[in-house]
């Protein structure tokens, strides 16, 4: 982003906020449902830690011509669900037990997986004949640093403090709606003369990742036998990414605005089919409930 003021220490304070919430809203059995769950569990990390990125990278190759797009689209592939998933979860009648369980593993193992991911995706589809030099371990601390970190003070707090935490928590998400809007606003004006043609490029492919995932996400917790929350769950985990998180690492750490362009033409493809998939289920529910499922 031009404003290094903006991309250095706006962005990055307003995500470590956002991602204090979501710490707000966590416990330490989130983390140890993995035993309470573990198929369900397992089937969603494949879907986000494996197939996710995989699928990223397919429609990268096939749609965008752009290395940097082709790049930014496989960082957002990489990166965790977030507390929009799990917002979408729960109005969408889901597990939301088993919805914010994959969102804390997935938000600790992606400080692992993102750097070597983004890595293949460089040396993929940047110009091989320019030096690739990807800041691993300045994009590990700042993972760590706007993650990890911030997750963990708000499990303390609501440790410490329950009825403050659960009292701050929907206002930090508020916040966090408003600052991606303003954030998709800014990336766009950055790109100037050439957004149109980023968009045209860049939103189709934003889009298929987020329906083909939901896809696939609900498929892979049909064929194993998932109960019907279950795989309301699977399938906004699999299917709707931290968006914001993968702005920021385009923006702060890779300095490459178009990388970002992906993952907010994504912010807005999230909210139409989450919204849609909310209805579906919402309609789902209530036949079940009439015929006395």
């Amino acid at each position: 982003m031009t404003s290094s003021i903006f991309s250095q220490l706006v962005l990055p304070l307003s995500l470590f906020i956002i991602m204090f919430g979501m710490g707000l809203s966590l416990e330490r059995q989130d983390f140890a449902r993995v035993v309470k769950y573990p198929k369900a569990v397992t089937i969603g990390l494949l879907g986000q830690m494996v197939l996710l990125p995989a699928v990223g990278f397919l429609i990268a190759g096939w749609l965008l011509a752009a290395p940097a797009l082709a790049v930014g689209l496989v960082l957002l592939a990489a990166c965790p669900g977030g507390t929009t998933s799990n917002l979408i979860a729960y109005h969408a009648r889901g597990d939301l037990a088993l919805s914010v369980t994959l969102t804390a593993i997935t938000s600790v193992l992606t400080i692992i997986t993102i750097p070597i991911i983004v890595g293949l995706a460089l040396a993929t589809f940047k110009d091989t004949s320019v030096p690739i030099e990807l800041p691993v371990t300045r994009m590990m601390l700042t993972l760590f640093l706007i993650t990890l970190l911030p997750i963990g003070l708000g499990m303390l707090v609501r440790g410490w403090r329950t009825p403050f935490a659960q009292r701050l928590e929907p206002k930090i998400s508020a916040f966090g709606a408003i600052f991606l809007g303003l954030l998709i606003v800014i990336i766009m004006y950055e790109q100037g003369d050439s957004l149109l043609g980023q968009l045209v490029s860049a939103g189709p492919s934003a889009l298929l990742l987020n329906i083909a995932m939901m896809i696939i996400g609900f498929l892979l917790a049909v064929w194993f036998n998932l109960n019907d929350r279950q795989r309301a769950s699977i399938t906004v985990e699999v299917g709707v990414q931290n968006s914001t998180l993968a702005i920021l690492i385009a923006s702060s750490v890779l300095n490459d605005g178009t990388i970002a362009l992906p993952a907010a033409m994504y912010s807005l493809a999230m909210y139409l089919t989450g919204g849609s998939f909310i209805v579906w289920r919402r309609w789902q529910t209530r036949q079940q409930l009439a015929a006395g499922v």
